[in-house]
């Protein structure tokens, strides 16, 4: 009985025995008893990055005609999406050379075509391309004008445009074309625009030249959450998550949760990530805190937002700093608020500096160096201003180093900051609250005289009803603009 490595012999094996297989001069039959060469290798170079291979697969029957090339990627997903854009307008331009895998959506918007993603890639040109959709739209043409006339109709219309694309000549021009009385080179194709979209960034479309060819782009994006799945790179861990991946819900923020929010640097450009956490104060309201921090540049952000409702009443705090103590004091400086030391006569309008939660003394630090550093920044004048400002400067100094007693004044008109308080629960012999109530033109800063909260059902059911009811003795009068 023969072994079982005669009859499976490995594959390895096989092709180095196809590799001594050599036909001899004049077309003479091989007598040595082998079967003829079953396996052909071609060098082949991956046109996108020129090193990754790709699996090759061709096929041709001789007795029909009939081809066949496909493709399979043999590298891993990509870790983001590709799109490429290419402006075909001549034939040049038809013999980009298109690496689809299966995962590549294909679309020419001057046709509102679209080829969804195959269950296999393929190795083609446009003009390849562009005559397999012709030759497989033409396949049922005739049993659709007698079926359904309507449908025939709409694809021999595509049809048309098609073959305007690769540039075949009409009915009227066949004669011609085979007298030779015309070049086939010489008609003019109709100009399109053709779009690749790979999330798994597998695909490719030739540019001509180098990547700066004007009629070629390609775009890299990140993977949607539905993509990750199609790819089989993640899995939903159960159907709730699926269901609020599709609709964009998500469970409520908890408060050892930190959300990420990836973007890019306001300063150099490169990718950051932003970061958010919930925070409940004590003896006061949750927060939302983002801090953003860029490795690159060393560029820093931190902001805060109330997580809160919107208070009935501002609230102005006051606190009387005596010592350094005080000026380790947490405070939460929300967007909307103002701050004011009126013995160095320094007031921040509301909104300056943003929503910061800091120390008393990181804040005066903060403004110590912003005003230092904008401020007169490279002016040489040694006006009475300049001495002025410098005057300030070394009160604001002074006030941080708790030289003499100072007054501080937080005042928010949506009651959303804070400063600790060091005997809480009980009341802070240095520090009172004023709660006051807003003006009218606080309000309408705020965005608040446009919001309604109650009944607003009534109002928007009385904007609904139309107002056909004319008083008695009145007249309507038409006005016709000139």
């Amino acid at each position: 009985m023969s072994k079982s490595s005669d009859l499976f012999p490995a594959i390895g094996q096989v092709a180095d025995k196809t590799e001594t297989l050599e036909p001899k001069d004049g077309g003479e039959e091989n007598t040595t008893g082998d079967e003829e060469k079953a396996v052909d290798e071609i060098d082949s170079l991956c046109m996108k990055c020129h090193e990754q291979e790709v699996v090759v697969m061709s096929f041709r029957c001789e007795h029909c005609g009939w081809s066949n090339n496909e493709i399979q990627s043999a590298g891993e997903i990509r870790p983001e999406g590709t799109s490429y854009t290419a402006k075909i307008r001549d034939r040049e331009d038809l013999n980009r050379q298109i690496v689809r895998s299966s995962n590549c959506e294909i679309q020419i918007p001057e046709l509102d075509l679209t080829l969804p993603p195959t269950e296999r890639g393929q190795l083609t040109t446009v003009e390849g391309l562009l005559r397999d959709i012709i030759a497989d739209l033409s396949m049922d043409q005739p049993l659709r004008r007698i079926q359904d006339e309507a449908t025939y109709t709409s694809i021999e219309a595509l049809l048309t445009k098609m073959k305007a694309m690769v540039g075949d000549p009409d009915e009227d021009e066949d004669e011609e074309q085979e007298a030779g009385s015309s070049k086939k080179e010489e008609i003019p194709i109709q100009p399109f625009t053709l779009k690749l979209d790979d999330p798994s960034g597998n695909s490719f479309l030739e540019f001509l030249g180098s990547m700066s060819d004007p009629k070629w782009n390609v775009r890299v994006y990140p993977r949607t959450f539905e993509q990750n799945v199609q790819l089989g790179l993640v899995a939903p861990d159960d159907e709730e998550d699926a269901e609020s991946a599709k609709s964009g819900t998500s469970q409520e923020i908890t408060k050892e949760e930190i959300l990420t929010f990836p973007g890019n640097c306001s300063s150099c450009g490169h990718s950051i990530n932003t970061y958010m956490k919930r925070v409940d104060i004590p003896y006061f309201k949750e927060i939302l805190i983002m801090s953003t921090n860029c490795d690159r540049c060393g560029y820093r952000d931190n902001e805060v937002k109330s997580g809160a409702a919107i208070s009935s009443q501002g609230k102005r705090i006051i606190l009387k700093v005596e010592d350094a103590e005080d000026l380790s004091r947490d405070i939460l400086k929300s967007e909307t608020a103002g701050l004011q030391i009126p013995e160095i006569e320094l007031t921040l309008t509301h909104g300056t500096l943003g929503g910061r939660f800091t120390t008393l003394e990181g804040i005066l630090n903060q403004v110590y160096e912003e005003l230092s550093e904008k401020v007169f920044a490279g002016d040489s004048s040694q006006g009475s201003d300049k001495k002025t400002f410098d005057t300030f400067l070394a009160g604001l100094k002074s006030a941080i180093n708790v030289e003499k007693p100072f007054t501080v004044i937080l005042d928010d008109p949506l009651a959303n900051s804070y400063i600790q308080s060091l005997y809480a629960p009980d009341p802070d012999p240095n520090m009172k609250f004023e709660l006051y109530d807003r003006t009218w033109d606080q309000n309408e800063e705020l965005g608040l005289n446009d919001i309604k909260v109650e009944n607003y059902e009534e109002d928007a059911q009385e904007q609904n009803q139309p107002d056909t009811a004319t008083p008695e003795g009145a007249s309507v009068e038409k006005i016709e603009s000139q």
